[in-house]
């Protein structure tokens, strides 16, 4: 059986994190030029009745790389299957991802780059000819790392860290938005640990959802009902 990613989260931790993750690229924060491109892409690929184009993307962890992925496959209407480079060992079980695979669908590779030759060649028919819609992850330079034939076949987006600000307004919306994020909780945080978490996050989104997360889930309410996420608890 092919391995996929797989992580021992909770239905509650599920849930948190599907709140947190973005559904759309209006609601995707950071990456300007990659998500105006990503648009136009989109909207193209929808307006000829035709699968997206693959893409490929690279930049350093926690920058979002498989939210995007997602929020194209959302955008596109069609299935996404998620592995990544050190999870496929064998080489059958490339084909059985490959075979489990509906003409259109998405499968996103996380660690692109830890494909070796022969398995990056054996992806390329079904690049070429548009079974699948490939996209890739890497935090590694792809130009060095990827094969060339698959390279010239996809488009290639360079993920930044994001600006303290983006840091800041998504931890402002994990904490307060009921909808995309956690605002339920009836959680409040301080001005100097919200500067707090954006500086010390370095650009990494993930990192400051993650100390976001811990705080609202262990930190004990206050007296008043609230969960407040000071300096010494962030």
């Amino acid at each position: 059986m092919p391995r996929v990613i797989e992580t021992n989260l909770t239905e509650e931790d599920k849930k948190i994190e599907k709140t947190l993750r973005p559904q759309c690229l209006d609601d995707y924060i950071g990456q300007e030029k990659a998500k105006s491109t990503l648009k136009i892409y989109i909207e193209a690929a929808k307006q000829r009745h035709d699968s997206l184009d693959h893409v490929l993307f690279y930049g350093p962890p926690g920058l979002g790389k498989t939210t995007l992925a997602g929020i194209i496959a959302n955008e596109m209407g069609v299935n996404m299957k998620v592995t990544s480079g050190p999870a496929i060992e064998k080489p059958g079980e490339m084909a059985a991802i490959l075979n489990n695979l509906q003409e259109g669908d998405l499968l996103f590779v996380d660690e692109i780059h830890r494909f070796n030759k022969g398995q990056q060649d054996y992806l390329l028919p079904f690049v070429e000819d548009g079974t699948i819609i490939l996209i890739g992850a890497t935090t590694e330079n792809p130009y060095f790392e990827v094969n060339g034939a698959l390279l010239s076949r996809s488009s290639i987006f360079e993920l930044q860290p994001l600006a303290k600000e983006d840091i800041k307004t998504l931890i402002t919306r994990a904490v307060y938005d009921t909808v995309k994020g956690m605002g339920s909780y009836q959680a409040v945080i301080d001005e100097d640990a919200l500067e707090f978490l954006a500086d010390i996050s370095g650009g990494d989104a993930r990192s400051a959802l993650n100390a976001v997360e811990l705080g609202i889930l262990t930190t004990e309410r206050s007296a008043d009902g609230k969960i407040r996420i000071t300096l010494d608890v962030a």
